[in-house]
């Protein structure tokens, strides 16, 4: 009968997979070579040498082994193939940058559009703007937190397996939400359902992107993320002409299609270039004693907070404070993410060609913070539009650069999608949290929004200022170095 030393000799290659492949046969595998390659006539005769008192079910066992053996080292050889240094251009990676941008279009372009909802939930359907205010933030930590898993099923090749089905589950939260009539199913399936979607296409597609620049790196993220202004006009744009017309249940049908239609698109040309890495924990919690990447992440935790606050109580305050009429307040929601393509554009460009990312991303958010604090000086619907375009752009830069800005921070590329992912789940938490305590604020004052601005200012102020202190733990005080 044959030996396991006797099989031993029979496979001259190595493989790791082979050996536990073997194991799982009773044979241990020593003395193996890296060599991918189907079964030779050689194999075949150093089988035939087996002793002659081997049995025939025996000899058939061991050519078993060897196939098995060779089929796994032959897989796992592919799947370590170096791919090169990011192409930074080029058709296929350009193409990669403007899929990202209708995957950023289908899901923070809704997100961005909830400002209809909250004024449509509170004028319509008399909920309370706070808790109107936690579907929105379900919906945003659900988008970034989510990457938390998804991130590390990219690193490990899963990535069709994570951004098709939650384009699908995206889709039927909206078209769930058609149905909905009472508070806590809004919550289940507009909050939770599309934002467990979003999720799990976001963190893997900025992942994606990532692999494929280097030197444009900033720029291409920027194009994925206007999509968030453009899918900001276009789905409020929507909900403004269909809603009259044919009502909200039919109008958001409309949307749900209209997100069917875009993921198909993208879902069929995205691309992941990277091979995947198998083993690895799904957390790298060791990322966090990195000093620069753990100021980084609370920084932005904080501008989160108090920044997506506008996004979903302009229409209000519109309507509440300034007694515009409800076409109006959908202008201004429309201004206020209109100019994002240019605020996340423009900079970015910058970033790649002078300054770095990071070093962009800190004025862009002190100026934002500035902003904040003199929207309660409006007083006019002039007023308002101005306050509108000075807000989108500067928050459109923040929006445009921290991802590149985040990226910098690793610098093994196997494990971009696990500590971006994670980083994105401390950045939800603040977009969950900000909005509805913005909301009870102004319940709290009668409907006054002068709390909630001031929280809002100030938290996106103390943020900028440990962006600061990140941004130093990385150059030291030379200010004139790029990062």
């Amino acid at each position: 009968m044959a030996t396991p030393r006797d099989v031993e000799k029979a496979l001259p290659f190595d493989n790791r997979e082979a050996r536990t492949a073997g194991k799982a046969h009773g044979v241990s595998y020593t003395s193996l070579s890296a060599t991918s390659r189907p079964p030779s006539r050689r194999d075949e005769e150093e089988i035939e040498k087996i002793p002659t008192h081997t049995s025939q079910a025996s000899r058939i066992n061991t050519r078993s082994i060897v196939g098995l053996a060779k089929s796994i080292t032959a897989r796992s050889n592919a799947s370590i193939v170096d791919p090169g240094p990011p192409p930074d251009g080029g058709r296929k990676a350009w193409t990669q940058a403007f899929m990202s941008h209708l995957v950023v279009f289908n899901t923070w372009g809704m997100i961005a559009t909830f400002g209809v909802f909250q004024q449509y939930y509170t004028l319509e359907l008399g909920l309370e703007p706070s808790a109107v205010s936690w579907i929105g933030g379900l919906q945003m930590f659900g988008h970034f937190s989510l990457g938390m898993l998804t991130g590390r099923l990219f690193d490990a090749g899963y990535f069709y397996w994570s951004v098709v089905p939650g384009m699908l589950i995206s889709a039927l939260g909206m078209f769930m939400t058609s149905l909905c009539t009472k508070y806590w199913q809004f919550f289940l399936a507009q909050g939770l359902m599309n934002g467990l979607g979003n999720g799990m296409q976001f963190a893997p597609t900025l992942s994606l992107v990532s692999t494929y620049f280097h030197r444009n790196r900033s720029v291409a993220l920027a194009i994925m993320a206007t999509g968030s202004a453009t899918g900001g006009l276009v789905y409020p744009t929507v909900a403004r002409q269909l809603l009259p017309r044919i009502g909200f249940p039919w109008t958001v049908r409309v949307m749900a299609f209209m997100m069917l239609a875009v993921g198909a698109c993208y879902c069929s040309l995205l691309r992941p270039r990277l091979p995947p890495r198998k083993s690895g924990p799904v957390l790298e919690l060791s990322a966090f004693k990195e000093l620069p990447y753990s100021l980084f992440l609370f920084a932005v935790f904080l501008i989160a907070l108090g920044q997506y606050f506008a996004f979903y109580y302009i229409s209000s305050y519109a309507v509440d404070i300034l007694g515009l009429p409800y076409g109006t307040s959908i202008n201004v929601l429309l201004v206020l993410n209109g100019i994002g393509v240019i605020g996340r554009l423009v900079p970015s460009y910058f970033a790649d060609k002078y300054t770095g990312p990071y070093n962009i991303l800190i004025p862009f958010c002190f100026v934002s913070a500035f902003v904040l604090y003199f929207w309660p000086l409006v007083k006019s619907e002039g007023g308002l539009y101005g306050w509108a375009i000075a807000y989108g752009f500067f928050v459109a830069g923040f929006q445009g650069i921290f991802p590149a800005a985040m990226t910098t921070l690793t610098k093994d590329m196997s494990k971009l999608g696990t500590r971006n992912g994670q980083g994105l789940a401390v950045i939800g938490l603040g977009t969950f949290i900000g909005p509805p305590i913005a909301g009870a604020l102004i319940q709290n004052y009668g409907g006054e929004y002068l709390s909630a601005q001031m929280f809002a200012g100030t938290s996106v102020l103390l943020g900028s200022c440990i962006l600061v202190i990140g941004r130093c733990s990385i150059t030291g005080w030379t200010w004139k170095v790029r990062a």
